[in-house]
């Protein structure tokens, strides 16, 4: 079972204050949890996250299947050299135990604006400890008190009850708008969640 809030290979996140929007920088910095080290992503990488995310249970909700590591390589390469649009960043880390150094999962968000909107997959093989939530919680922090984003989006499918409470666990609460069949969940400064203010166009970033 995938924990994601959304389709893990589309995200279009965005940031709070202008500010921080304009001095946001093409790499994200790492982020540390209770248990979880975020590493920002590098294909090097490619090799241990094809073994985390071969489960095919991990795409019931997004479609899609399980990549080779040289696809995968291939794909973390787009990923790190960014958009085309300067006015975006794709950031994404992958998911560290501490205890043990395994890599477990990743998180992502895509900035742009005054918004991100964020995804998180964990492995199968670390489903039920709380690490997704505990990493999703932890990305909305970094997010907020590293670049100063505030308003955070994810896409959830609607029978996925195990990404509507992690999402939950992050702040983000359901609105009613829909995005290819998923619920659009939001994290807003001000606790509203007014759907002018939500909408987005969800374009993918590369991965």
């Amino acid at each position: 079972m995938m924990t994601a809030p959304h389709r893990p290979q589309t995200h279009r996140p965005q940031t709070h204050r202008p500010q921080a929007h304009r001095s946001a920088p093409h790499r994200p910095a790492p982020f540390a949890t209770r248990r979880l080290d975020a590493v920002p992503l590098d294909p090097a990488h490619a090799d241990e996250m094809a073994g985390v995310l071969a489960g095919p249970a991990l795409y019931a909700y997004t479609g899609g299947a399980p990549e080779d590591a040289v696809s995968l390589r291939a794909r973390y390469e787009r990923q790190c050299a960014g958009p085309s649009d300067p006015a975006e960043r794709w950031w994404n880390w992958v998911l560290r135990i501490r205890e043990d150094g395994r890599l477990a999962g990743y998180v992502q968000a895509t900035v742009r604006g005054p918004r991100a909107e964020v995804a998180w997959v964990l492995g199968t093989e670390w489903q039920g400890r709380g690490y997704a939530k505990e990493a999703a919680a932890g990305l909305a922090g970094h997010l907020a008190d590293r670049y100063g984003i505030r308003t955070v989006v994810a896409h959830i499918h609607p029978d996925h009850a195990a990404s509507a409470a992690v999402a939950a666990a992050a702040g983000l609460a359901p609105t009613e708008a829909r995005q290819d069949g998923e619920v659009r969940y939001v994290l807003h400064p001000s606790g509203t969640r007014r759907e002018d203010e939500v909408r987005g166009d969800g374009s993918g970033n590369g991965l």
